[in-house]
């Protein structure tokens, strides 16, 4: 996550937050800005996090929606090709 009192040259950190069941598109409005990816009996909610009061923000909507946490995780950045 970007620091507090970043000039802004940071942007949001990507995160890859996962839970147990495939969930259908009704979810994707509570995870507005996120992306949905399911497989194997889990979905990845996978997107920018700007800032841990987000981040919880997220984590509280899965407990709210009673889902079951596999785990959280940074995505690293892909290596650049210069």
């Amino acid at each position: 996550m970007k620091r507090r009192g970043s000039s802004g040259a940071l942007g949001p950190t990507v995160y890859r937050i996962v839970v147990r069941g495939e969930l259908s598109q009704r979810y994707t409005p509570a995870f507005e800005g996120m992306t949905l990816a399911t497989g194997e009996g889990q979905t990845a909610i996978i997107g920018p996090v700007t800032d841990q009061a987000h981040l919880h923000g997220l984590l509280n909507r899965v407990s709210d929606l009673g889902l079951e946490l596999l785990s959280v995780n940074v995505m690293l950045e892909p290596a650049s090709s210069a």
